[in-house]
């Protein structure tokens, strides 16, 4: 039985559900980061603007994460979303 178990992991449909499972572990531990600086650097987010952020992919969290560091209002973030959707 457990011999079954190990060669089913070997296959490619596991190996790829695993990835998947990781990346999008990954993006929601990359979208509740941002989420939390973001709240932190200019206030609580309206719904919409937490919706646009958590419809970015990872690469465009990072991007937000990097620049978020500059931003002061609200504005800031609604322009850089709209620059970026």
């Amino acid at each position: 039985m457990f011999g079954l178990a190990e060669s089913v992991k070997h296959t490619r449909v596991y190996q790829e559900g695993l990835e998947t499972g990781n990346e999008q572990g990954r993006e929601q531990e990359g979208q509740t980061l941002v989420l939390k600086l973001l709240s932190r650097k200019v206030g609580k987010l309206p719904p919409k603007l937490e919706s646009q952020v958590k419809a970015l992919s990872l690469e465009g969290l990072e991007e937000l994460a990097e620049a978020l560091l500059d931003f002061s209002t609200l504005d800031d973030l609604s322009a850089w979303l709209q620059n970026h959707n």
